[in-house]
């Protein structure tokens, strides 16, 4: 698998907001968020969610409808379609 790419847009004491680039068989690597976080799909697409355990399961993106999740959340994420999926994934510090 490629790996997934990501740029910091902002980084401060509140947030810190990244945009995740996924091309077609990509993948963010397994990682435990830290903090509660908020993500907003740029572009509509399916992301397959791999669970520690192995588990997958798919995720359908829809542009600008967000979904919020607590900390803690440990899973591994991979674009196995043939478009690249983008989104902006709010990390909420405070």
């Amino acid at each position: 698998m490629l790996a997934a790419k990501s740029e910091v847009q902002i980084d401060n004491e509140e947030v810190r907001v990244t945009e995740w680039r996924l091309a077609p068989g990509s993948a963010t690597g397994h990682h435990t968020h830290g903090m509660d976080y908020v993500i907003v799909p740029v572009v509509a697409g399916e992301m397959t969610i791999v669970a520690p355990g192995g588990e997958r399961s798919k995720a359908q993106l829809a542009a600008g409808k967000s979904y919020f999740r607590k900390a803690g959340v440990q899973h591994d994420v991979l674009n196995e379609t043939s478009t690249e999926i983008v989104f902006l994934e709010i990390e909420l510090k405070a």
